[in-house]
């Protein structure tokens, strides 16, 4: 991997995961019903998108405006990876460590906010019932959630990665 490319990775990826963590303490300290507020959630996903673009941008720009389609997906996947991995590991400390007491009532949060939008919905109570227990058996604040967490918040990272190297690969470059 090129040095430059290779030190931008690691430096934005370092951002994003300091930027998770500040977020999730704030959130934390405020007040725990914004883990389940779905605008944050949209805010954090466009500031996802504007440190991809940036990392990119950045990255091309200090290659002389060269980078092929792997050179992009790859720099920004290893910056997603070192974000998600630094964020999660703070939320499994947070929620596991600090204070399992919050995650029980951001679980709680977010179980009221499901059954709510389900009975807006006049969803069956048995479907309900049954979503409520899922919730309560796999709490996405606990190790297990978080580590699928992982998981998913990667393909997420593939995806967008994808369509970022699309558009950011030199045109004069080697199709992949």
């Amino acid at each position: 991997m090129n040095a430059i490319f290779k030190k931008n990775a690691i430096n934005f990826g370092l951002i994003s995961g300091l930027i998770g963590i500040t977020v999730t303490t704030l959130m934390y300290l405020v007040d725990l019903k914004l883990f389940v507020n779905m605008w944050i959630g949209f805010g954090m996903l466009a500031v996802w998108i504007i440190i991809g673009v940036l990392l990119l941008s950045k990255s091309k720009r200090e290659n002389q405006g060269s980078m092929t389609f792997k050179e992009a997906f790859t720099t920004y996947f290893l910056s997603a990876v070192i974000g998600i991995l630094i964020s999660t590991a703070f939320n499994i400390f947070l929620f596991n460590f600090f204070d399992t007491e919050a995650r029980e009532v951001v679980t709680q949060h977010m179980l009221d906010m499901q059954v709510g939008m389900m009975e807006k919905f006049n969803t069956p109570q048995e479907q309900i019932n049954e979503a409520i227990t899922k919730i309560k058996e796999s709490s996405q604040f606990s190790v297990k959630g978080q580590l699928f967490g992982i998981m998913q918040a990667m393909v997420g990272a593939i995806i967008f990665g994808l369509i970022l190297a699309a558009f950011f690969k030199s045109k004069n470059k080697e199709v992949y």
